[in-house]
């Protein structure tokens, strides 16, 4: 039979008795157990039995998702410039597909390409043998 109580994996729960809240991260039902983690990031054990005794009520998820995290500050959930922009993520495409429209290479060009980032040159290629 079920209640508004009943464990449901994800969902959120307050006990006032102890002005606690908490989510439930699993449910075995075979070991009649619900694994809960408090929104300090504590995590816990009950039996079923436990669970129905207790007076709990269920909610909606907390805005504040950072109770589990420890020392962090609200400075530090605001975008602060880094992300990539549509942009940084289009050049590479770019490029690549430009390479593609003008088609292939004559061996002059590939000469005249410059190497890589450290001046290096290109790789040699080496032909594969296998082993008789």
């Amino acid at each position: 039979m079920s209640s508004e109580a009943d464990p449901i994996i994800n969902g959120w729960y307050h006990y006032p008795e102890k002005e606690q809240k908490f989510k439930v991260t699993a449910h075995d039902e075979p070991s009649r157990t619900v694994e809960i983690q408090y929104f300090d990031g504590n995590i816990d054990e009950l039996d079923l039995d436990t669970w129905y005794s207790l007076d709990i009520e269920r909610i909606e998820a907390p805005e504040d998702w950072t109770g589990p995290m420890d020392n962090i500050e609200k400075d530090d959930l605001t975008p602060d410039g880094t992300e990539m922009q549509r942009e940084d993520w289009d050049t590479p495409y770019q490029e690549v597909d430009e390479k593609r429209r003008a088609g292939p290479r004559t061996p002059e060009e590939a000469r005249e390409e410059p190497g890589d980032d450290w001046n290096e040159g290109r790789p040699k290629e080496e032909h594969w043998e296998e082993p008789t």
